[in-house]
């Protein structure tokens, strides 16, 4: 982290420790306090709470060149990002160009935003972290408190150094030798500990799967069951699922699913994890509300409706994706869009006035899908292409048959289905970038694909077939533009230890 955030980690701690009393249901209905001394931040369970709450809205609207409200890590600017870097979601003005083009540097303020805020976020979980027990000890919290907000903040920092892994640095699949990112366990919260932060080098990417992975373990035998408003076992499970399929732990990805089949469902309509945040298919989300969310410059329903419905519609989707071959026509999931004469909008997000849709961050649909392809991997067809229909089908008419084995020719077929069953799924969620990044690795693709040129789909004759697609903005995997650069920031602030830049930055 840069010498300026470190030497404003007491006060944000301070002023995110005690900001009143917050119902346990709702992490986002947050007001500001007056500063407090840290000894006096866990002095009451109150005051825990509410340091907790801390850490879940950093994430959720985070921080953006000095600033709130951008949804940096976790809320719009997290989807955006991540849908924006792939083909299927098509950049429609100059707001999101410099990551859809592949134009960034070590100065610019997207990738720039996304480590800063990641880690500034990860130190407020440590802060908290480091104060539970002494919260416990003091009798402020019962071990069921303890335990609970641990298991959250664990969970929170895994969650947050799985992005940074899959922005800037080279996947798990192909070199889990190759330099990671620092993976900060200790909270900084005064200019004393400066030095031990600066000295937390980049790593590899498999000790920081190892590390990320023992936080998640000992999340998932912490936290209980419950909603997915907060983190909560199934979330901890859910993101084992995710994490091991891009370790390809095959077996693994099919142990985690096992845990939590049981406890939650595919819902029967596509729409239903996009309007009832506590369905059976929400895992984990981050909410926001009217006063606190991404603002008109990052929320979600902003960014990506449709301008006819008093959004911007900064972010379509693009003809690519809907004119491809393997997206059935009477597909229940094109009605999760809305058209004008310019072009198909994601209806996935619909409140561009108070932005109060919910970042969805986790669902059982990614867990089935990730034990459908770690089933094929393994050899175990039937299985997989179950599972693979139990997500397809629910989707379609029964007047469309569903997969077979046989049908799909065997287990390539099968995994390519079950890729492009990913790219429908989650559309407009934010999950492309980790695909195309875990799919690289694995030699599976070969970089980003081409995408539809920037600002050039004007019309809906290009998602009709009327007119020819112009594509550009390719990256091979070899490119060192294929993974974001480190902030250069970091890297001249570091006064005892900086890091090493990414190659070719």
């Amino acid at each position: 982290m840069n010498k300026f955030s470190i030497k404003n980690f007491k006060l944000i701690a301070a002023g995110m420790a005690l900001m009143g009393a917050i119902s346990s249901c709702d992490v986002t209905e947050l007001t500001p306090a007056n500063l407090i001394p840290d000894q006096e931040a866990f002095a009451t369970a109150a005051r825990v709470n509410s340091a907790v709450l801390g850490v879940y809205e950093s994430a959720q609207r985070g921080f953006y060149l000095g600033s709130v409200q951008r949804g940096y890590p976790f809320g719009g600017a997290n989807v955006q990002q991540g849908d924006l870097r792939g083909e299927d979601m098509y950049n429609d003005q100059l707001f999101y160009e410099i990551t859809y083009a592949g134009t960034y540097n070590p100065n610019t303020a997207n990738n720039n935003g996304m480590w800063i805020s990641i880690y500034r976020m990860v130190n407020r979980a440590n802060i908290v972290l480091e104060n539970l027990d002494v919260a416990l000890a003091n009798g402020v919290l019962t071990q069921a408190q303890r335990d609970q907000y641990r298991g959250e903040m664990l969970f929170l920092r895994a969650l947050a150094h799985h992005e940074l892994l899959l922005h800037f640095a080279r996947p798990y699949s192909e070199n889990p030798s190759a330099p990671g990112v620092p993976y900060r366990t200790f909270a900084i919260n005064d200019v004393p500990k400066v030095p031990q932060g600066e000295a937390v080098g980049r790593g590899t990417v498999g000790e920081d799967y190892n590390q990320l992975l023992s936080d998640l373990n000992e999340a998932e035998t912490l936290l209980p069951t419950g909603t997915a408003l907060r983190a909560n076992k199934g979330a901890a499970i859910a993101l084992k699922s995710r994490v091991k399929l891009h370790m390809k732990d095959w077996a693994g990805v099919i142990a985690e699913y096992a845990k939590i089949q049981g406890s939650y469902a595919v819902t029967p309509s596509p729409t239903t994890p996009f309007r009832t945040a506590t369905s059976s298919d929400n895992i984990f989300s981050f909410v926001h509300t009217d006063a606190s969310n991404a603002g008109v410059n990052g929320a979600l329903a902003s960014m990506y409706g449709n301008p006819n419905n008093g959004a911007r519609g900064l972010v379509k989707v693009s003809p690519i994706i809907w004119r491809a071959s393997f997206w059935h026509q009477e597909d229940t999931r094109r009605a999760l869009t809305t058209q004008s004469s310019a072009g198909v909008y994601t209806n996935k997000y619909i409140d561009p006035v108070t932005y109060r849709d919910p970042t969805v961050i986790l669902r059982f649909a990614e867990v089935v899908l990730n034990a459908a392809e770690a089933n094929a991997q393994l050899g175990n067809l039937d299985v997989a292409v179950a599972q693979l229909n139990s997500v397809r089908s629910r989707a379609l008419p029964a007047s469309v048959p569903a997969f077979t084995a046989a049908g799909l020719g065997g287990k390539e077929g099968i995994l390519t289905a079950i890729y492009n069953e990913r790219r429908i799924e989650f559309l407009a969620e934010g999950r492309r970038w980790a695909d195309i990044h875990r799919l690289s690795g694995a030699g599976v693709m070969t970089g980003v694909p081409a995408k539809a040129t920037s600002r050039s789909i004007t019309s809906i004759d290009f998602y009709t077939g009327a007119r020819a697609i112009p594509t550009d903005h390719a990256i091979p995997y070899s490119s060192h533009l294929f993974i974001w650069p480190i902030p250069l920031e970091e890297i001249q602030t570091n006064a005892s230890a900086p890091i090493a830049q990414n190659p070719g930055y």
